[in-house]
């Protein structure tokens, strides 16, 4: 058990974490105007470097008083938009056109970047699922411990860009994230709506509590997630989605100056992966062959897919049939399947994201 102490302010919503003791250190001013590249460093001990440390790289861009967002993006090594579009982002910003911070980290699971892996592999860990971390753990659970204990509690807002990596392919979406408070849920839609993905898909992971949006939900920070197709790939329609966004969730937050640049198609389609009757998984070990389109529009009982056995061909396919109505959200990409894959997620419409205080564009 990790020793975490969450105190609740008392002029706030905001649930204010005590950071537990830790070793990691920066070089970065947080507190200073302009911009700064740098990292921070986690001590390790491995067998080549006894005093060494990991470089996670950091960047901070301030100017003046106002909002914070903190911009995540390499959560897995191998989704690639968001860090190629957050990289551009820092090389190209002027902090002159900014009213407040912003703190990005492109490559926040920075060996699996490096390997192009989903896991770590120093510890085979999916940083993703490794919330609110321990400083007393490996490295993947260092690195979260400081994102929860010292980045979430000086930030506004969250931004976590995914894609959908090497086993999925996903609609470019933006992804609202379920607050746990009817407030959070109502800002989240908003600023979610902002960043202009043609869909828009709310997305709860099953109720998973381990991921860094859910962590950030619970500290009471406003939470917009992505997912920029996948495949292992990098997507140019994805990747200029993606660049899109992040502006204009900045701008969204009164932190980029300028107006939203908004495209005709944004927020089109507006979905939510209705629980576990949205997932289509594999019983079988053998070779997937999807039939139903990405974004398609399915019923229930429709042929989604089938796995077949090619060591034995006498034994006749496995038919993956749709369990619901829906839009394919996202489609396995790999052929190989064993028992337990994820082969399809449906979503259905969410009018809800419209629905309060007189829709997305009441600010």
């Amino acid at each position: 058990m990790t020793n975490l102490t969450v105190v609740k302010t008392v002029t706030s919503e905001r649930s204010r974490v005590v950071p537990r003791r830790h070793s990691v250190f920066t070089a970065v001013d947080f507190e200073r105007d302009g911009k700064q590249i740098g990292t921070f460093n986690i001590p390790q001990s491995p067998h080549d470097d006894a005093w060494g440390s990991v470089q996670v790289p950091l960047a901070v861009v301030k100017n003046g008083v106002g909002p914070t967002i903190l911009i995540e993006a390499g959560n897995h090594g191998d989704e690639y938009e968001g860090p190629i579009a957050l990289g551009e982002l820092l090389r190209d910003i002027d902090p002159a056109d900014i009213s407040g911070r912003i703190i990005a980290i492109p490559a926040i699971n920075v060996r699996a970047v490096e390997a192009g892996t989903r896991t770590s592999p120093v510890d085979g860990l999916n940083f993703n699922r490794t919330f609110p971390g321990d400083f007393n753990g490996t490295l993947t659970n260092q690195i979260s411990a400081y994102v929860h204990d010292c980045l979430f509690p000086i930030s506004d807002y969250f931004l976590d860009l995914h894609s959908g990596g090497s086993s999925l392919m996903i609609l470019p979406s933006a992804i609202i994230e379920p607050s746990p408070t009817p407030d959070g849920h109502k800002r989240n839609i908003k600023a979610t709506l902002a960043f202009g993905a043609p869909t828009v898909v709310m997305v709860d992971n099953l109720g998973e509590t381990r991921t860094s949006t859910a962590s950030a939900n619970l500290q009471g920070l406003i939470v917009i997630g992505s997912e920029m197709a996948g495949g292992g790939l990098v997507s140019p329609d994805a990747l200029a989605i993606c660049r899109r966004g992040i502006r204009n969730v900045l701008k969204h937050a009164g932190i980029l100056k300028g107006e939203l640049d908004t495209p005709a198609n944004a927020n089109a389609r507006v979905l939510k992966v209705p629980g576990a009757e949205g997932y289509i998984m594999s019983d079988e070990d053998g070779v997937f062959e999807p039939i139903s389109e990405l974004g398609a529009t399915v019923k229930k009982g429709d042929i989604a897919g089938r796995i077949h056995f090619l060591r034995t061909p006498q034994r006749e396919p496995v038919v993956l049939t749709h369990p619901i109505d829906g839009t394919v959200f996202a489609k396995r990409w790999p052929g190989r399947v064993r028992p337990g894959n994820c082969c399809f997620v449906l979503a259905n419409e969410y009018p809800e994201a419209f629905a309060d205080e007189g829709g997305p564009d009441d600010s």
